[in-house]
């Protein structure tokens, strides 16, 4: 049952899997961005495994002209047991993307990471601009001072509303008041401006109705599409994402892979058994 509800939404266990669901996205007009599975490693050994597929994708993204960039956590880079190891690590991977013209999303984890995660993501994008950015989550309360440091800096953005479980001191309790929040945080970004320029960003949800709500505010406000994307999961909502390419959004589809996907899927749904009810009432939409 495990391996039959995370196919659907895991493209396979190699990086030939990966591109091969990749070209497949990309036929459709539809961006990717390329997760090898895998957190929290013990040792350099297997932080410098994991980002040896890293350095694999990119030189793959670029030999055959994929329309894709590359997500990596920072756990997976040795940030538990070395916090220096996990950013030199990453730091090899942003410059080679940048030798590819490509990108690097360092993913967000739980709130025990957000701080240290931003700080790396910072001193990285300073090396390299434009190469690197970061995931906000919508659920913290803090992430509307985070929005600003990193727009201030030109740092993408990817604003998810958050999937780890998390108590009141650090998040907002209830739904609404993450959608509310999450409205007011995709607002700011896209009209974000700094001598005249914006920050291009990632607009990471399912929801339609605050999809419907951007579509709204970037029409009365003459918001240009080429001022943001949305982001959304592989195998969720499709129907979703082939229309708003047809109308002409920018669309990126986060394409997960490898053989850690069990733990991967397991962890994600006892840490917030609601991710269990959202991916079952995915599992049966086109």
């Amino acid at each position: 049952m495990g391996r039959r509800l995370s196919g659907r939404f895991i493209a396979g266990m190699s990086v030939s899997d990966a591109l091969i669901a990749c070209e497949h996205v990309n036929r459709e007009d539809i961006a990717v961005s390329l997760d090898s599975l895998g957190e929290s490693v013990t040792t350099e050994a297997e932080a410098r495994a994991s980002a040896a597929i890293y350095h694999q994708l990119l030189d793959a993204i670029h030999e055959r002209g994929l329309n894709a960039n590359v997500s990596v956590k920072l756990s997976q880079m040795g940030m538990d047991f070395d916090p220096a190891l996990a950013e030199r690590i990453v730091g090899e991977i942003v410059e080679h993307a940048a030798g590819t013209n490509s990108f690097v999303r360092i993913d967000m984890e739980d709130s025990a990471y957000t701080e240290a995660t931003l700080a790396i993501t910072e001193r990285l994008a300073a090396r390299s601009p434009g190469r690197v950015g970061a995931v906000l989550q919508a659920y913290l309360y803090r992430t509307a001072e985070d929005a600003e440091r990193l727009l201030g800096q030109g740092i993408r953005i990817r604003l998810c509303k958050g999937a780890y479980k998390e108590g009141p001191d650090v998040a907002f309790p209830t739904k609404a008041e993450v959608d509310a929040n999450y409205v007011r945080l995709m607002k700011r970004m896209v009209t974000f401006s700094k001598d005249g320029s914006g920050v291009f960003c990632g607009i990471a949800t399912h929801d339609e109705a605050i999809i419907e709500a951007l579509l709204a505010f970037v029409r009365t406000n003459h918001v240009p599409q080429s001022a943001f994307e949305f982001q959304m999961l592989y195998g969720i909502r499709r129907d979703l994402q082939r229309q708003l390419a047809a109308d002409g959004f920018g669309v990126r589809v986060y394409i997960p892979f490898g053989p850690e996907w069990y733990p991967y899927f397991m962890r994600r749904l006892a840490e917030r058994p609601a991710n269990l009810l959202f991916l079952l009432q995915n599992f049966f939409r086109a």
